[in-house]
């Protein structure tokens, strides 16, 4: 395993793990954590990629993991950013170490949401897209009072980080987002509110961009994963009207995370799209 690091605007450090294969022509998974999860958790998806004969290579969200600065009331960055700045930077040191290689980008969580805006971005300069155990964080995609609570919740969440300055997930562990941009926060509970795509700051009008995509796209659900289930799922790929979606569910109760140690059943269905390609 190699690390590049990447400085952002902000001062940022944020380093990229790469993962070479066997072959370094053969293609790169660009692998997008969750929130609150650092890029270091999937190391053994990327292992159990890699020798599938893949590349890999796991961004780090800014602010966590090994990333620094932590978030604090100074941070001003959110989902806009996070797609126009820190995956272009991501994408130039995959492109240096693999540059033969065709690049397909996984998101796990809110990691697949931003590989949705970040495509919608660059168009046909992807092999496609995987989604896992990610969807969309609207209210009505939960079922019973999952859906008024997160309506509720995820706007005290954005009120709290605007008090704070930030989101204080990192004093116990509320939420299991971990410490997160006030900005990213609101983002997210707009989003859980209303369905849509429409970041701070947006320079671009994501929701159209993202139904004009045609690139192939695997999305992956897991029994027993409260945070995407189904109909969170379909939720995110339904605004991927012109992609050519395989929609697919692992049977084996892993729930949101924890597919990510026990990698077998998800890098089998990953591995075996990639082959069709």
């Amino acid at each position: 395993m190699e690390t590049v690091p990447i400085q952002l605007p902000d001062s940022t450090v944020t380093p990229i793990r790469l993962f070479p294969g066997p072959n370094e022509d053969a293609p790169v998974v660009v692998i997008l954590p969750g929130l609150g999860i650092p890029a270091g958790y999937y190391d053994p998806i990327a292992h159990a990629i890699v020798d599938a004969g893949f590349n890999v290579a796991v961004g780090e969200l800014r602010g966590q993991g090994d990333s620094r600065p932590r978030p604090s009331a100074s941070s001003r960055y959110g989902y806009q950013e996070l797609v126009s700045v820190d995956c272009p930077a991501t994408f130039e040191v995959v492109r240096e170490r693999f540059p033969t290689s065709t690049p397909y980008l996984m998101g796990h969580s809110m990691g697949g949401q931003l590989a949705v805006m970040y495509a919608s971005r660059i168009r046909g300069r992807l092999g496609g897209l995987i989604l896992v155990a990610s969807g969309s964080p609207y209210h009505r995609g939960f079922p019973g009072v999952r859906s008024p609570g997160l309506y509720l919740g995820s706007s005290a969440m954005a009120v709290t980080a605007n008090i704070a300055g930030f989101w204080p997930g990192d004093r116990a562990n509320l939420g299991g987002f971990g410490r997160q941009s006030k900005v990213l926060i609101s983002d997210w509970a707009r989003f859980a509110r209303t369905g849509r795509i429409e970041p701070a700051g947006a320079d671009i009008d994501y929701e159209e961009r993202i139904a004009r995509l045609t690139l192939p796209v695997l999305s992956l659900t897991v029994e027993a994963d409260d945070m995407a289930p189904r109909r969170s799922a379909k939720n995110l790929v339904n605004k991927l009207s012109g992609a050519q979606l395989t929609l697919q569910h692992v049977d084996e109760p892993l729930g949101h995370n924890g597919w990510i140690r026990k990698p077998a059943a998800v890098t089998e269905r990953v591995v075996a799209w990639l082959r069709d390609r």
